[in-house]
């Protein structure tokens, strides 16, 4: 009898008659599905590395400046080899990831409160709201130097200059999400009783959810831009050293092959966090209600 069940579940039917698919013939082709599907996203963006770098290794050859000041790609290979092994790269580029990550995470506890109460105080939307629109469009870099004499060359001076890039992108992302929202939705909320808290964290929010994570996602750009600016001008002190620093070593050395290889790093960087926590993140969000990034459907 034990014979015969286990002939009917490798065939794929129950005692009772009733045919199941086997659950691994089922899971291989989903997995098969996955790995195209991820396949057919990495191979273009592959490509185009592979195109950019050949091209970049024929024009080295073919360039008649000299070998430091026209490096090819193996040269800042060999480059990277050196600083990867002295340690100097993995702790640098330590260092900026946490500055910027760190400040980001600040920048949204203080953005998100401020864009709230301007959606709901009208006078104070209209005495601050151009003030954040100005600080938005403002270059960070112009921000390090007021941020040295108020704070040394400290870590404090790094993450001011960090707030003040971030923080006016998220309050105007979160605002325009805001004002996206059907008036029926507060009508709503006030027809059913909702004290403002509630409809602020039951519905304004979920509703201006498109426009918050896009502010966001401009939020940590800026952050990671405005790391770079005040890590270029702010160096030594207190101060660790980070990718910007490294990058400025690089420029007093007229070393262009560590340059080169830190312009790479740092974009290296912004590509795999927005890759690994923001993308995802947006889809996760996005999806639980309904909703699809711009493109995802391509």
């Amino acid at each position: 009898m034990s014979t015969l069940i286990n002939e009917r579940s490798h065939a794929g039917q129950e005692p009772d008659g009733v045919i199941v698919p086997p659950a691994r013939d089922a899971a291989q082709p989903t997995r098969g599905r996955r790995l195209r599907r991820a396949w057919a996203k990495a191979a273009p963006p592959l490509a185009a590395v592979v195109v950019l770098v050949s091209l970049w290794q024929i024009a080295s050859w073919a360039s008649p400046m000299r070998d430091d000041l026209f490096p090819g790609p193996g040269d800042v290979l060999a480059t990277a080899g050196r600083v990867v092994g002295d340690g100097s790269l993995p702790s640098a580029a330590a260092t900026s990831l946490w500055r910027g990550l760190s400040g980001f995470v600040i920048a949204l506890v203080i953005a998100t409160p401020l864009a709230l109460a301007l959606a709901h105080v009208s006078w104070l939307r209209r005495a601050v709201g151009p003030l954040v629109s100005a600080l938005q469009v403002l270059p960070s870099v112009a921000w390090v130097p007021a941020a040295i004499i108020v704070f040394g060359l400290t870590d404090a001076t790094i993450y001011a200059v960090i707030l003040l890039g971030a923080i006016p992108s998220i309050i105007n992302g979160l605002l325009a999400g805001i004002d996206m929202i059907p008036s029926q939705y507060r009508a709503l909320s006030h027809v059913l009783g909702a004290r403002r808290i509630q409809h602020i964290m039951l519905v304004e929010l979920p509703a201006a959810l498109p426009g918050y994570v896009s502010g966001l996602r401009q939020g940590w750009a800026f952050s990671w831009r405005s790391l770079m600016a005040a890590e270029l001008i702010a160096v030594g002190g207190s101060l660790g050293l980070g990718v910007g620093s490294l990058l400025q070593r690089g420029r007093d050395l007229a070393d262009l092959g560590l340059v080169a290889l830190i312009i790479l790093v740092i974009l290296a960087i912004g590509i795999v966090v927005e890759l690994l926590v923001f993308a995802p993140w947006e889809r996760r969000l996005l999806a639980g209600r309904g909703l699809s990034p711009m493109g995802a459907n391509a």
